[in-house]
């Protein structure tokens, strides 16, 4: 696309300089349509391109927001709650 707005600038240049104002101005639209259509193609690109690396980016942060739940038995690592337990035995 940014091919064929080159070509048509040049053919623009190349008619406005010999004087054939006509085609100059029809080649001149032309390459800008194409510009513009290339320049919004790359903007698209850019904009998938940054929704990407925020995808991927996305897993990688999840893990520190994730609640870490840690389960604990109080009893068993207290050596008071096991003379509670053999005491409530006896």
């Amino acid at each position: 696309m940014f091919k064929y707005a080159v070509i048509f600038l040049v053919i623009s240049l190349i008619a406005g300089g010999i004087g054939l104002t006509n085609i100059s101005v029809i080649a001149k639209r032309i390459s800008m349509v194409f510009f513009a259509l290339f320049f919004l193609g790359f903007l698209a690109l850019l904009g998938f391109a940054y929704l990407l690396g925020e995808a991927f980016n996305a897993g990688s942060r999840a893990e520190l927001f994730a609640p870490v739940s840690v389960v604990t038995d109080v009893r068993a690592s207290s050596p008071a709650s096991a003379n509670d337990r053999r005491m409530a035995w006896s």
